[in-house]
């Protein structure tokens, strides 16, 4: 079975940014949004680097990784953990892991590096309001919470006027 089944993909196609966690050489902490990623194939996510020399370097240094996601509506997403490296522009495997993110960007960004992670763990993540109030919390109510929390449903109204 694949770690990045339909239910992760669906997930990550409602998903704007991911988070993606390193650290350096020093043990140090280090988690930078992502724009412009996809998943490759059913073990490999591919991420842009476009202005991320932290987490380039940082892969380099530590293949380890954390890569996050969360639909901020529904409030539900994926943590996936695997091990990262760099594929710079020079690299003939540039080509192939870049080509479905050059497809996403066009012109608009350069990108100068793809950071490709090996999934080998996943685990879903929920808001705590689907576990600490169950009969409460649907999907629905999840969306309506963060368009207030957001102001969406008064900027809808505005555009009416």
């Amino acid at each position: 079975m694949s770690l990045l089944n339909e239910s992760v993909r669906e997930a990550a196609r409602r998903s704007v940014l991911c988070w993606l966690a390193t650290v350096d050489a020093d043990g140090q902490p280090n988690v930078s949004p992502k724009e412009v990623w996809t998943m490759a194939d059913d073990e490999h996510v591919v991420v842009a680097n476009i202005a991320s020399p932290g987490s380039a370097r940082n892969i380099v240094q530590q293949a380890q990784v954390c890569l996050s996601f969360v639909d901020v509506f529904v409030q539900k997403g994926f943590k996936l953990k695997g091990a990262g490296h760099e594929v710079r522009a020079d690299d003939p495997a540039f080509t192939q892991w870049a080509a479905p993110l050059l497809d996403m960007v066009g012109q608009r960004f350069v990108i100068q590096s793809v950071l490709v992670i090996r999934v080998t763990s996943v685990v879903h993540i929920v808001a705590p309001s689907y576990r600490f109030y169950e009969d409460e919390t649907t999907e629905a109510s999840q969306v309506l919470s963060a368009m207030r929390v957001y102001g969406i449903e008064a900027f809808i109204h505005s555009k009416k006027d």
